[in-house]
C-alpha cells in the first residue's frame, strides 16, 4: 500500500463515525450540562459583538486586542473555502440534506465553542514579550489536576496545530485561491504565490495587533458582500426554492432517496448525509477542534464567559449565516446533480460558481472567486496565529516564532503553485486529531466551564440588563 493510501485511510479513520460522534456527542452534552444557556443567550452574544465593552472590571485590559477583533481573527481563520468548497462538496457527496446535519453541528457547536473560549481566557498566561497566551495547552496545562496528562495533551495538541496550520490553514487555501483567479481571470499561479507571499509578510510581521486589525475589515466586508450576493441568486431562482429546501429536510433523514438538476441525479442516503453534513460542518466553523480559542485568549475582556458568547457567534456566522447561503443558493438553482464533460457530478467550487452564475450569468463567476479568494486569504492570516502560539507553547523562544512567521509566508508559495493531494489527507487529518486531546480537555473540565457560565450569569449579566 502507498503511502497517499495509508494516509487517505489513516484520514477516513479520523474523520470516521467515532469522531463525528464525539464532536457532536460533546456538544450535547455541554449544552445540556450549561442549561442550554448558550442558545437562551444567542440574543446577548450577538448583541455584546457590536457593543464596545463598558469598563466595569479590573480584567479588561489583560489582552492584546479588542472583543470584535478577537472574534473577527477567529472568524477569518473558519470562514474560508469550507463555506464555499466545502458546502458544495458536502451536497454532493452527502445529498441536499447534508445541509440540514451542517446546522444541526453548528446548533451544538455554539455550546462547544463557548466552553473551549472560556477555558482559553480562563488559564491563560503572559508570554515574554508580555502578548497573552491562551488556549486548549494552557487550559491542559494549568486546568488538569493530574499535570502529566495535562502536559502530554497540551504536547500533542500543539503538535497537530502547527502541523495543521501549514496544510489547512495555508497551502490548501493558497491553492484554493491561484485556481480560482487562474480559472476566472486567468492568472498565472506563480504571481498568485509572489502576491501572497508579500502580503501575508507584510501583516504576519505585525503580529497579532496587525493581525486583528486587517481581519476587522477584511472579514465583515467579504462576510457582507458574499452574503448579499448569494441572497440575490436566491431570490432570483425563488421559485425553486420550495423543491430545494424539500429536498434538504427528506434527504437529511430518507434510507435513499435521490435529487438532482439537469443532466444528473444525486443519490445519497442518511447516513451519508450526515457523515459529510458533520464533517464539512466542523471543517468549516472549527468548533471542537479547539483553534479559534487561541484567539478568544487575545482578546481584552472581563469575564472569561463575555469573551466565550462573543467567540460563540463565530459558528452562527459561520455555518448558520454563511454557509446556509451557499447551501440555499445551490438548491435553488437547480444544478445539483448536474454532469460535467467526463460524466461525473460538478462538485466543490464549480458547483457554487454554478449556482451564483444561473441567476445572475458571468457576474456570478466573478463573486465567487472574489469570496473564495478574501476568504482564504484571512484564512491564512487567522491560521499563522494559531500555528504560532502552538509553536511559542513548545519552545518558548521569540526567534523560533519569528522564523516561523518568515518560513509560514513562504509556504503560501508552494501552496499557490503544487496541486498535492497528500497535502489536503494530510492536513485534514491533522486537524481531526486536534479535536482529540481538545474535547477530552473540554469533558474533564466541564465543571469548571459550568463554574464560569452560571457565575456570569447570576453577577455580570444580571448587572447589564439593569444597566
Amino acid at each position: 500500500m502507498s503511502f497517499e493510501a495509508i494516509l487517505s485511510a489513516v484520514n477516513d479513520f479520523v474523520w470516521g463515525p467515532i469522531m463525528l460522534v464525539f464532536l457532536v456527542g460533546t456538544g450535547i452534552f455541554l449544552t445540556i450540562r450549561l442549561k442550554f444557556l448558550p442558545w437562551r443567550n444567542l440574543g446577548h452574544a450577538l448583541k455584546s459583538v457590536f457593543t464596545r465593552q463598558k469598563k466595569n472590571g479590573a480584567g479588561e485590559d489583560s489582552g492584546d486586542i479588542s472583543p470584535f477583533q478577537s472574534l473577527m481573527t477567529a472568524l477569518a481563520a473558519t470562514i474560508g473555502t469550507g463555506n464555499i468548497v466545502g458546502v458544495a462538496t458536502a451536497m454532493v457527496l452527502g445529498g441536499p440534506g447534508a445541509l440540514f446535519w451542517m446546522w444541526i453541528s453548528a446548533l451544538f457547536g455554539l455550546s462547544t465553542k463557548y466552553a473551549e473560549s472560556v477555558l482559553a481566557v480562563k488559564y491563560r498566561e503572559k508570554n515574554s514579550k508580555g502578548e497573552m497566551a491562551g488556549g486548549p495547552m494552557y487550559a491542559m496545562k494549568n486546568g488538569f489536576k493530574v499535570k502529566w496528562i495535562g502536559a502530554v495533551l497540551a504536547v500533542l495538541f500543539s503538535i497537530f496545530a502547527v502541523a495543521a496550520s501549514f496544510g489547512i490553514g495555508n497551502m490548501t487555501q493558497a491553492n484554493s485561491i491561484s485556481d480560482a483567479l487562474m480559472n476566472t481571470f486567468g492568472v498565472p499561479t506563480w504571481i498568485t504565490g509572489i502576491v501572497l507571499v508579500v502580503l501575508s509578510l507584510i501583516v504576519l510581521l505585525g503580529g497579532i495587533k496587525s493581525i486583528g486589525r486587517v481581519c476587522g475589515v477584511i472579514v465583515p466586508v467579504m462576510a457582507v458582500f458574499y452574503f448579499v450576493a448569494g441572497i440575490i441568486v436566491i431570490i432570483v431562482n425563488i421559485q425553486n426554492l420550495p423543491a430545494g429546501l424539500a429536498d434538504i429536510f427528506r434527504m437529511a433523514f430518507s434510507v435513499e432517496a435521490a435529487a438532482g438538476g439537469v443532466g444528473g441525479t444525486i443519490i445519497a442516503s442518511m447516513l451519508s448525509a450526515m457523515r459529510w453534513g458533520v464533517a464539512r460542518g466542523v471543517f468549516s466553523n472549527e468548533a471542537g477542534l479547539g483553534s479559534a480559542p487561541i484567539a478568544a485568549a487575545a482578546a481584552k475582556t472581563d469575564h472569561p464567559s463575555r469573551q466565550g458568547y462573543i467567540n460563540m457567534t463565530g459558528t452562527f456566522f459561520d455555518t448558520l449565516v454563511v454557509c446556509t447561503v451557499t447551501g440555499l443558493a445551490i438548491a435553488s438553482s437547480g444544478i445539483l446533480g448536474t454532469l460535467d464533460a467526463a460524466g461525473e457530478p460538478i462538485i466543490g467550487a464549480t458547483l457554487t460558481i454554478a449556482a451564483f452564475q444561473s441567476a445572475i450569468g458571468p457576474l456570478g463567476s466573478y463573486i465567487v472567486t472574489i469570496g473564495i479568494t478574501l476568504f482564504a486569504y484571512s484564512t491564512i492570516l487567522g491560521w499563522e496565529y494559531y500555528g504560532e502560539k502552538s509553536l511559542e507553547y513548545l519552545f518558548k523562544s521569540p526567534a523560533v516564532v519569528t522564523a516561523y512567521r518568515f518560513v509560514f509566508c513562504l509556504v503560501t508559495f508552494l501552496g499557490a503553485t503544487t496541486t498535492l493531494q497528500v497535502v489536503w489527507d494530510f492536513s485534514d487529518t491533522m486537524n481531526g486529531l486536534m479535536a482529540i486531546p481538545n474535547l477530552i480537555s473540554l469533558l474533564v473540565l466541564n465543571k469548571v466551564i459550568a463554574t464560569e457560565c452560571f457565575d456570569y450569569q447570576k453577577t455580570v449579566l444580571k448587572s447589564d440588563k439593569k444597566n
